[in-house]
């Protein structure tokens, strides 16, 4: 049975389950075979009322990677909010840069806090590489002015994710992109440390100063 054929099997499976147990069993099931085919069935469990069978199918969509992007995106224009939601934790894990103007709204608006925790760190960790520099930079100063204006999510469980993609983008990029603003960068992780907010509690303050002493010992903000 060739992979095409054993893609098509499972999402036949997908198709017939007729219970939530078996449903999830089947998703995961196809999405272990990280397979660009698989994407459209994926897309289409992401609005069933079934949260496993979601986080199975974010999982295969991540393992798909790249050529899931633009269908994921072409998704985005449905009705239904969960559907929506889980394609932002998709687009938040596979860091592809077209998924950034997604993330960066998903952060900004979004009425869910476990949405706007996974924009906040898909926008650490978006992948520029492939990028000329320039526009490496651009894109990954667009990340920091995001996460920047989320430092006073209201959420902490968000702004924990916010010092997590500071981390990320400092990590990721301070040796290519020139551009960025790591004193902005760093200003914003040392108030998340200090606890100066009152309603920053302890595990974020701890780590944020965690995140500034990797990024110390990186060179980071020495770059």
């Amino acid at each position: 049975m060739d992979s095409q054929t054993s893609v098509e099997q499972r999402i036949a499976n997908v198709q017939s389950a007729d219970s939530a147990d078996a449903l999830l069993s089947a998703v995961e099931h196809l999405a272990e075979a990280k397979h660009p085919s698989a994407t459209a069935c994926l897309l289409e469990i992401l609005g069933f009322n079934n949260p496993g069978a979601a986080v199975a199918a974010v999982d295969g969509l991540i393992a798909i990677g790249e050529p899931a992007v633009e269908p994921i995106l072409a998704s985005l224009g449905t009705n239904n909010y969960g559907a929506r939601a889980w394609s932002v934790r998709a687009l938040a894990g596979i860091a592809d840069p077209r998924g950034l103007e997604v993330l960066e709204r998903a952060l900004a608006t979004d009425i869910g806090p476990s949405v706007r925790r996974a924009a906040a760190s898909g926008l650490g960790r978006l992948d520029l590489r492939s990028l000329p520099d320039d526009q490496a930079s651009g894109l990954a100063e667009r990340c920091l002015q995001a996460l920047l204006a989320a430092c006073g999510d209201g959420e902490w469980i968000v702004r924990y994710a916010v010092v997590v993609g500071l981390e990320g983008l400092a990590l990721h990029h301070f040796e290519r992109v020139s551009g960025l603003n790591f004193e902005a960068l760093r200003e914003a992780l040392v108030g998340l440390a200090s606890g100066s907010d009152a309603l920053t509690p302890v595990v974020v303050q701890r780590r944020s100063a965690l995140a500034l002493h990797r990024i110390d010992h990186s060179g980071g903000f020495h770059g």
